[in-house]
């Protein structure tokens, strides 16, 4: 959300991209990501509910590099236009929100449970944008 207002989209670059058939329309996205955003929310909630912030320290790490890498995508692929960057940017996204599940999980069970559709929806992304690529180089 951070990085689309920041770095605001570059529509034309993206319409004249080649996509695969499963490719969502724009307004699939919003919808997607403001209900991953929520269910993530929930789920740190969950968590910092439970623990004191110092004493979760791996946690932390993991959910910061998640965070940043997830934001980084908007930059890497609309403003540099490199969907190789945006590729690699992805699959981190997609294996830290794998260890967020986990750590999550260790933590409070109940709170690893609103990331699976997050999970899932980077699985999605990260097929995706290998599609994007290969189909543009």
């Amino acid at each position: 959300v951070i990085s689309s207002i920041i770095f605001k989209s570059d529509n034309i670059f993206y319409k004249n991209l080649n996509k695969p058939f499963f490719a969502p329309s724009s307004i699939i996205f919003v919808i997607v990501w403001t209900i991953l955003y929520i269910l993530i929310s929930i789920s740190i909630y969950k968590i910092y509910k439970d623990y004191n912030y110092k004493d979760i320290p791996s946690y932390n790490k993991t959910l910061l590099i998640n965070y940043f890498t997830n934001q980084i995508f908007t930059f890497l692929f609309f403003k540099i236009k490199s969907p190789f960057l945006a590729l690699i940017d992805t699959v981190i996204v997609l294996i830290s929100s794998l260890f967020l599940y986990y750590e999550s999980k260790e933590l409070k069970k109940e709170s690893a449970k609103f990331l699976i559709p997050y999970i899932f929806w980077n699985l999605f992304a990260t097929i995706l944008i290998v599609s994007i690529f290969f189909l543009n180089i």
